[in-house]
């Protein structure tokens, strides 16, 4: 085997097992059964597509794709970043609704003992 042979091999197996990471990605975006699992799955599904670009650019001997590849990867940090604080600012948001709940719980059950002090006496 030559080695433009090897390297037409490799890149072809390359090109195999990203599309497979890419489907098993979009399978767990779609099943994933919270939040941050789905954001996980997305931005590895966009280093897949960053490493897709990477290898077509290998491919077709073509330096456009790198720059291609390069702008996936800030808009994938940038999407991460973004999701991964969306994320926690809805764990704060049901933290204090849970704590609201709980203090609301304990005035409705004062004021029940309160009236129920109130009509014994």
């Amino acid at each position: 085997m030559t080695s433009a042979g090897f390297l037409a091999f490799s890149v072809n197996a390359g090109f195999v097992m990203i599309v497979l990471a890419l489907v098993l990605g979009f399978i767990r975006l779609i099943k994933g059964p919270s939040l941050p699992d789905r954001v996980v799955a997305l931005d590895m599904m966009t280093i897949l597509i960053v490493a897709f670009c990477g290898l077509f650019a290998v491919a077709t001997r073509d330096q456009t794709f790198l720059d291609v590849a390069l702008v996936m990867a800030l808009v994938g940090f940038l999407a991460t970043v973004a999701l991964a604080r969306f994320a926690e600012r809805r764990v704060r948001r049901r933290r204090r609704a849970a704590r609201l709940n709980e203090q609301v719980a304990e005035v409705v059950e004062a004021a029940d003992e309160s009236v129920k002090g109130g009509s014994d006496a």
